[in-house]
C-alpha cells in the first residue's frame, strides 16, 4: 500500500470502515486497510449486511461489526435486462443514501467515531468528523452509453465533494495504472484526491503452479453470478483438466455436482484463497476491480470475464487486455472446451 495512506493514521482513533454490498470486492478490498489501521494503534469498527459481518468475523473475529443495511441491487437475466434493472433501481440507491447517512447520524450518536471511511457508499460522510470516500471510480460509464452521462457525472462529483478527500486505490501514475480513465478522468472532482496504490489482501511470492490447473472465481450480484456458474458446470462436465471453483457464496449455496476433476469451494478466507491461487496455472474471474488488483498483485495469468450489462468491467477488461496484463473474454462466446485446446494458452 502507498505511503500516503499510512501518513495520518497513527494514534488511537476510532475509525468506522463501511464498505459497499455490491459484491464481495468492495468487503474483500478494505481488509489491508483495516490492517494497517489497527498496526498502528487504531480502534476500528466494522459496518455490513450479513454477508459482509461473516466475511469481516472470519478475518477480524474481535472487531465489532454494526448491522448496516445494504442497496441490494440485483441484476437481470441478460445484458438488456440488467441494464433496464439498473436504470429502475436507481431511485432505490438514492433512498438507500440518505438513508445511511441518517444511520451514521445515530452511530456517531452511540460511538465516539473519530473517522469513517466509506467504500463507495456516498451517504456516510459527516460534518463533525473526517470522512473519507474510498472509490476507484472518479468517472462513470453508464452501461446504457452515452446519453445522461454528463448528468451522471456531475451527481457522481456531487455525492463526493461531500467528503472530506478521496482515497483511491490505484497509482497516480497514468502510464502504470489499472483503472485507466476511470480512476484518472480528465477533470477531477474538487475533493481532495489520495491515490493510495493498488490494495490487495495478498502478496507476490514466487510459487510452483500445478500444470494445466483452471481457477474459477465466482463473484457479483445475482441472478448474474448463478447464470455463469450455470453455464460453466454445462461445460465442466465434458472435461478431464483439473478445475477448481470458487462459488463466492460466504453463507452457502445449493449443492453442486460432483466430478473427480472437479474441486469445490463455496467461500475461502484469505489465506487459502491465496494458496488456491498460486497454485493454479490460470485464474478465470470477473472483471471487477478488487479481483483484478488481487490478481495484479500475485502477477497471475487470468482471463477476465465482464459481467453482461456491467459497463465498468467491460472497460477495464478491455483496457487492461490492451495493455497486455491480462485476457479477456466475452461471456457469451466465452468456451472451457475451446480454453483447454486452443485459446489463449
Amino acid at each position: 500500500m502507498d505511503e500516503k495512506f499510512n501518513s495520518d493514521q497513527r494514534g488511537t482513533k476510532t475509525v468506522l470502515v463501511a464498505p459497499l454490498d455490491w459484491g464481495l470486492g468492495h468487503t474483500t478490498r478494505c481488509i489491508p486497510i483495516i490492517n494497517d489501521l489497527l498496526l498502528r494503534g487504531n480502534r476500528v469498527i466494522l459496518a455490513g449486511n450479513p454477508v459482509q459481518k461473516q466475511i469481516f468475523a472470519t478475518e477480524f473475529p474481535n472487531l465489532e461489526c454494526i448491522p448496516l443495511e445494504g442497496y441490494g441491487i440485483r441484476y437481470g437475466r441478460g445484458k438488456w435486462n440488467t441494464i433496464l434493472g439498473l436504470i429502475t433501481q436507481l431511485p432505490k440507491v438514492t433512498r438507500t443514501i440518505r438513508r445511511e447517512n441518517a444511520w451514521l447520524k445515530e452511530v456517531i450518536k452511540n460511538n465516539a467515531i473519530d473517522m469513517v471511511i466509506s467504500d463507495n457508499r456516498y451517504g456516510l460522510h459527516h460534518p463533525a468528523i473526517h470522512s473519507v470516500i474510498l472509490t476507484h471510480q472518479l468517472a462513470i460509464r453508464p452501461p446504457w452509453g452515452k446519453m445522461g452521462m454528463g448528468l451522471l457525472q456531475k451527481w457522481n462529483y456531487r455525492q463526493l465533494e461531500r467528503f472530506n478527500e478521496c482515497w483511491i486505490p490505484d497509482w497516480e501514475e497514468e502510464t502504470a495504472c489499472l483503472a485507466g480513465e476511470l480512476s484518472h478522468p480528465p477533470k477531477p472532482p474538487s475533493v481532495p484526491l489520495k491515490y493510495i496504490g493498488p490494495l490487495s489482501r495478498f502478496n507476490f511470492k514466487p510459487a510452483v503452479h500445478e500444470s494445466n490447473r483452471l481457477l474459477i472465481i465466482l463473484s457479483g450480484p445475482e441472478p448474474s453470478r448463478t447464470i455463469w456458474e450455470e453455464k460453466l458446470m454445462g461445460e465442466i462436465a465434458a472435461l478431464t483438466s483439473p478445475i477448481t471453483l470458487i462459488r463466492g457464496l460466504p453463507r452457502g449455496g445449493k449443492p453442486l455436482t460432483s466430478y473427480p476433476h472437479l474441486k469445490v469451494y463455496e467461500h475461502l478466507p484469505a489465506t487459502q484463497l491465496q494458496t488456491e491461487i498460486e497454485k493454479a496455472e490460470w485464474v478465470m474471474a470477473r472483471a471487477g476491480y478488487s479481483t483484478i488488483m488481487d490478481l495484479a498483485a500475485m502477477q497471475k495469468k487470468a482471463i477476465l470475464i465482464p459481467t453482461p450489462g456491467q459497463s465498468e468491467q467491460e472497460y477495464l477488461a478491455n483496457y487492461l487486455q490492451k495493455k497486455g496484463i491480462f485476457y479477456s473474454e466475452r461471456e457469451n462466446s466465452f468456451s472451457l472446451n475451446d480454453f483447454f485446446n486452443k485459446s489463449v494458452r
